[in-house]
């Protein structure tokens, strides 16, 4: 026969919960409670909250479709680029003696790096077709118009921006594939009038091809160009969020028929 156990002193003994007394909290709801009180602690101090909701919740013009997802779809396409870029840009050397080398480590020896390394040279291909069909999408919408002519004139300015960090992430690898067609490129900007050979001479570097231009496409296309292009996403989708997207042609039309038959 097993004696009882002695009861617990006073000071260890758990307070009994009277009726009606909530629960204690599970380690789940507690968490969650941390986590608000966190974001409260800081939305009290940075009154980001606002800014937040000036971005959810906005008005759209009536009919979106799919087409207006292409911008959304070219600026996460640019955050893929970016993050396998910057895990690229740990393996490789951006020198005439080792640039093939380190492509050739990267693409046959590092873990995943065929992987990621294919994700950025398709990424690049996808990205430049995302954003010329979100440029057709806002030609033919008339969505650079008044008041969105701003918005369109940086648009034009991030497509020349991408063609030119896919001109200059092209001669990377510096095969022969990749020099010769950035040496054709880079003469058939030099056909230019009046600043054509200036910029010619400013992408090689010089006269001609060497290591000097293999550095200067390297910062071109990791460092200028991807903060370039960073900051015009921020000045479009703000003027984006400010002025708002334009309804399709035909919603517009089927407005205007019922404005003309009242």
């Amino acid at each position: 026969m097993r004696l009882p156990a002695p009861p617990l002193p006073r000071a260890l003994r758990r307070p009994a919960r009277r009726p009606g007394e909530d629960k204690p909290a599970k380690p789940v709801e507690q968490l969650g409670q941390a986590g608000i009180g966190a974001v409260d602690w800081i939305d009290e101090r940075t009154s980001v909250s606002g800014g937040l909701r000036w971005v959810m919740f906005r008005k759209t013009p009536y009919g979106n479709n799919w087409f207006y997802t292409l911008g959304s779809a070219t600026m996460f396409a640019f955050l893929s680029q970016a993050v396998t870029g910057v895990f690229l840009a740990m393996y490789y050397d951006p020198s005439v003696t080792n640039a093939y080398e380190s492509t050739r480590h990267i693409t046959n020896e590092v873990f995943l790096g065929e992987f990621v390394r294919g994700m950025h040279k398709w990424g690049s291909t996808v990205m430049m077709i995302l954003i010329f069909l979100h440029m057709a999408r806002t030609f033919f919408f008339g969505a650079y118009k008044y008041p969105r002519e701003l918005t369109w004139i940086i648009g034009v300015v991030l497509l020349v921006l991408t063609a030119l960090m896919s001109l200059t992430g092209y001669l990377l690898p510096f095969d022969q594939r990749s020099y010769w067609a950035t040496v054709v490129a880079v003469n058939i900007n030099g056909t230019g009038p009046i600043v054509g050979p200036y910029l010619a001479d400013f992408l090689r570097g010089g006269a001609e091809f060497g290591a000097t231009t293999l550095s200067r496409f390297y910062a071109i296309h990791m460092l200028l160009t991807p903060g370039a292009i960073a900051a015009l996403i921020g000045a479009h989708l703000y003027l984006v969020m400010r002025l708002g997207t334009t309804a399709p042609p035909w919603i517009r039309a089927e407005r205007l028929r019922d404005d003309q038959r009242v």
